[in-house]
């Protein structure tokens, strides 16, 4: 899968390999640099080729053994236009949200561990068939993005497979509000709520409930999803965030293990959700 994101750190991979070749001290070698930075070479060999992001110690050490220091601003700045990498829900929708869904599933397949904290509707992997339909319906009105409701659906409807794959496991947290927003009718809700109380217990899913009547460590933010050690990807209005340095990948899980601290899981999950589906007495 190729993305804006990768598409730059390829670039700033091509940038490293120039200077490496064509620096002032002539030309060196993958191997002559790696043993100048005390490296792996194949540490030397993705970066060149995109397949590992640099901190700015790489790029400040790679710019002074290449004999040109003055170039590591350049190359920090280049990291930085891509730590933080947006993807606007226009560009994303202009063909409907199903390619977005088959992009997730592209995503959550490469991955054995996802932790995600949701804090306005339903993980998109544990919805039903149903509140997914009025999750989209909803969504290309705000958006105003081609209507591909049924076909957006079966691709969500996919990605579920992957909770009964051996070796997965989906780590989620969610506030308790999202267990009582009616973005859908109440029906669709109580069946959602019931998919809901018949996954708690699953081997491949570590689903908490953060209480209202709980006390929150943090205020709440936006909903996000961990990747293994390796992506995150934040959710606002406008845009995807995906973000792939180490520091913020270790930052949003602190923020998901804090959160964990205050959530109730297992039964006590359950009774929360029961207590919910009970009041729509559907």
């Amino acid at each position: 899968m190729s993305t804006d994101y990768q598409r730059a750190r390829e670039e700033l991979g091509r940038r490293l390999r120039e200077l490496r070749v064509e620096g002032p001290e002539g030309r060196l070698t993958g191997v002559q640099l790696a043993q100048r930075l005390g490296w792996r070479q194949s540490k030397v060999s993705k970066l060149e080729n995109g397949r590992q992001t640099p901190t700015d110690d790489d790029l400040r050490a790679w710019a002074e053994a290449v004999g040109q220091p003055a170039v590591f601003p350049e190359l920090r700045s280049r990291l930085r236009g891509f730590e933080s990498h947006i993807r606007s829900w226009r560009r994303q929708l202009a063909a409907g949200h199903a390619p977005v869904q088959e992009t997730w599933n592209t995503l959550v397949s490469n991955s054995t561990t996802q932790h995600a904290l949701s804090t306005a509707a339903v993980s998109g992997i544990l919805q039903t068939a149903d509140y997914a339909r009025h999750v989209f319906e909803r969504h290309a009105k705000l958006q105003q993005s081609p209507r591909d409701t049924e076909a957006a659906v079966r691709a969500r409807m996919k990605r579920q497979e992957w909770l009964y794959r051996p070796g997965k496991r989906l780590n989620l947290l969610m506030s308790e509000s999202v267990l009582w927003g009616r973005i859908c009718p109440p029906d669709v809700l109580a069946a959602q709520l019931d998919r809901l109380l018949g996954v708690v217990g699953m081997d491949t899913v570590n689903l908490g409930i953060l209480p209202l009547d709980g006390t929150l460590p943090l205020t709440m933010g936006n909903s996000f999803d961990v990747l293994d050690e390796r992506l995150v990807v934040v959710e606002d209005w406008h845009a995807e965030l995906w973000l792939d340095d180490a520091e913020t990948i270790a930052l949003y899980r602190r923020v998901w293990d804090t959160f964990a601290e205050s959530a109730v899981f297992g039964a006590e999950a359950q009774q929360v959700i029961a207590r919910v589906r009970r009041s729509l007495k559907v």
